[in-house]
């Protein structure tokens, strides 16, 4: 492969300074804002209607977002008719700031300030690339030009904003392709675009610093957002943003060492839609911290919920292997993962009892699983399913979370191997029910009717052992308790011919289950009539 052509210089800050970030921790949130109805709706083939946006809006302000891109108002008048909508009806709730995109051209800004007029509060955000390669091939402008640019557009925000004297405007600026731009020209631009908006602590400017294309590591694009970070001229009155792109597969790294490198607020979509590969994955950014013990100030309880308005609003499907959310991300096929997974989930268990508590009160402490699925609404049946790579382990949880019954160890190889038989033959995973019916069908042969009351079965057993010649050596009885209307489940091991066989039996009475069990045993040993 033609590797040679991808060598790329970084826009690294200038020497004579040294980094601090990797000695950060994230201990809080940052502020979160969404993009999803601006540049998430930009990439979509066939963009929200009124409906769909909507729809993305209220689900947003749910989940706690109070930072909200609702549109670029300059770009379709369909765009712009949902600004007005929002504006005009009133549906902005009061604890929620909403922002509008414009490109630095003088009759977009003032389209934009037509589709918020009247708002109570909003953000413009101004934004144009000012990377070389744009500079050149798309602009044709020199880097004092694209000066210019900027100053320019911040000066027509500040005029057309003193024209709405009842609404409180602000602004946030972009360097579009900030990370391909040279830092002490980002820097330059920055001050200047503060300057001329006038920011303060009390009104400050957002400065956003996107990551356009993601083209090299992130630990290059948290020097530069440190580099920018100690420099600004007004860092007091700038709310540092940053605005990952997903081109490497690394947003979210690039995100969480931008926060560590001093950013505030970060500019990304629900599960990462955008252009080409995406933007940063807010739900996947956001729990990320919630995994480390840090409040994320997002609502992600139901992350199903969340998932099937977005697949709605979006019209695209959220990957299976999806962080959090994806439908197989608590899952474990493996045999050694669904065997350290149910002893993880027993030992928590115990030590919930043991200390008195409920196990949602207990840290979490379970392998292969980074958070309890229980906290974003999923359930416990879902953790481990059944295919022909599954183990003992993972086939015993299936039962004990789905009928109570435990399996003795001495089984469970045994039933394994029917089980994964099954499997491969169907060429496919099996599902719960499938896999209980597949116990009774191998082990529970017996439905002999109930025995005289008062029959006890240890001199029962006995008398049946006694006739065949043989010993039952274990009788187990397990499965949900009787008190709940299930039937007593009894598990019996006989040893013939150097085998130990299994038989399983259900009834009303422990008696009768044992019985069965027993004849069980015995029809599989082949040893009494009806032997399989």
């Amino acid at each position: 492969m033609p590797f040679h052509r991808y060598a790329r210089d970084a826009a690294a800050p200038t020497s004579g300074w040294s980094r601090r970030w990797p000695d950060g921790t994230l201990d809080r949130s940052p502020i979160w804002a969404s993009v999803d109805l601006r540049d998430g709706n930009q990439a979509l083939a066939d963009p929200m209607d009124t409906r769909r946006k909507q729809r993305m809006f209220d689900l947003l302000v749910a989940t706690g977002f109070k930072d909200i891109e609702i549109g670029y108002p300059a770009a379709s008048a369909h765009d712009f008719d949902f600004v007005r909508k929002l504006v005009v009806k009133e549906g902005i709730p009061d604890d929620v700031t909403v922002s509008v995109f414009t490109p630095a051209r003088a009759d977009l800004i003032e389209r934009t300030f037509e589709a918020i007029r009247g708002a109570e509060r909003a953000v413009v955000h101004l934004c144009h690339a000012t990377a070389c390669l744009w500079r050149e091939v798309v602009f044709g402008m020199s880097a004092r030009e694209v000066v210019g640019m900027a100053v320019e557009g911040a000066q027509h925000l500040v005029r057309l904003a003193e024209r709405e004297p009842g609404s409180d405007i602000r602004f946030e600026y972009s360097p579009e392709t900030f990370n391909l731009t040279e830092p002490e020209l980002a820097l330059e631009i920055a001050n200047r675009v503060a300057e001329v908006v006038g920011a303060t602590a009390e009104r400050p400017l957002t400065l956003n610093l996107p990551t356009t294309v993601e083209t090299h590591s992130p630990h290059v694009f948290a020097d530069q957002v440190e580099w920018m970070h100690r420099n600004l001229d007004r860092r007091e009155a700038i709310i540092l943003s940053v605005h990952p792109h997903n081109d490497r597969g690394t947003a979210v790294a690039s995100a969480e060492l931008a926060l560590l490198a001093g950013a505030d607020r970060v500019e990304g979509t629900l599960f990462g839609n955008g252009e080409r590969t995406g933007n940063v994955c807010l739900v996947t950014l956001a729990l990320n911290m919630f995994s480390s013990g840090v409040d994320p100030q997002l609502d992600l309880s139901d992350i199903d919920t969340v998932r099937e308005i977005v697949e709605d609003c979006n019209r695209l499907p959220v990957h299976p292997r999806h962080p959090y959310a994806g439908d197989l991300v608590y899952t474990a096929f493996s045999g050694t993962h669904q065997d350290a997974i149910a002893k993880g989930l027993a030992a928590l268990a115990d030590r919930a009892e043991r200390e008195g508590k409920d196990v949602g009160e207990m840290p979490w402490q379970v392998p292969y699983l980074p958070i309890d699925p229980k906290d974003v609404g999923r359930d416990y049946q879902a953790i481990i399913r059944v295919n022909g790579q599954s183990g003992k382990g993972g086939i015993n949880y299936v039962l004990k979370a789905g009928w109570g019954v435990d399996l003795p160890v001495e089984l469970r190889r045994d039933f394994a191997a029917v089980v994964q038989a099954s499997a491969d033959a169907l060429g496919r995973e099996l599902e719960p029910p499938e896999i209980w019916q597949l116990l009774r069908e191998t082990y529970g042969l017996d439905d002999s009717p109930a025995l005289p009351a008062g029959t006890d079965e240890n001199e029962m057993l006995g008398q049946l052992g006694a006739e065949h010649g043989v010993a039952f050596t274990r009788v187990h009885f397990t499965g949900t308790p009787a008190a709940t209307g299930a039937p007593a489940t009894c598990l019996v091991a006989l040893e013939a011919g150097g085998r130990t066989l299994w038989g399983l039996g259900q009834a009303a009475t422990t008696t009768d289950a044992a019985h069965r069990s027993a004849r069980s045993a015995l029809r599989r040993a082949g040893l009494h009539e009806g032997a399989r």
